[in-house]
């Protein structure tokens, strides 16, 4: 068995375990329902800022108004998202990750 074909067979072996499968199980099911909701909130700040404008332009205090308000939280979003994952990952993912990773270490000498 050549080394290119030993490799293939760690790593097919591996996405066939079930830590790996496990690992993205997990991955999916955090970020595929999390960007779904983070595209819908988007979708409905564009779709808000185009048809419903007398409400978007509804001044809150100030000049500050509904509209300036949602794309500022789009910006909090967009950071409390990344943090969440990156805890998420923290605590779910990593630790798993490293498990498979020694496992591909130890198989692939």
């Amino acid at each position: 068995m050549t080394t290119k074909e030993h490799d293939a067979s760690v790593y097919e072996q591996v996405q066939a375990s079930s830590d790996f499968q496990e690992l993205k199980r997990r991955f999916r099911r955090w970020t595929f329902p999390m960007t779904v909701a983070f595209l819908a909130w988007y979708l409905l700040y564009v779709v808000l800022s185009g048809w419903a404008r007398p409400f978007m332009s509804t001044k809150v205090f100030g000049d500050i108004n509904v509209g300036l308000i949602f794309g500022l939280l789009q910006f909090v979003t967009t950071f409390l998202i990344a943090w969440a994952y990156a805890r998420h990952a923290g605590r779910k993912l990593d630790p798993l990750a490293e498990k498979v990773r020694h496992e591909v270490e130890e198989q692939a000498q």
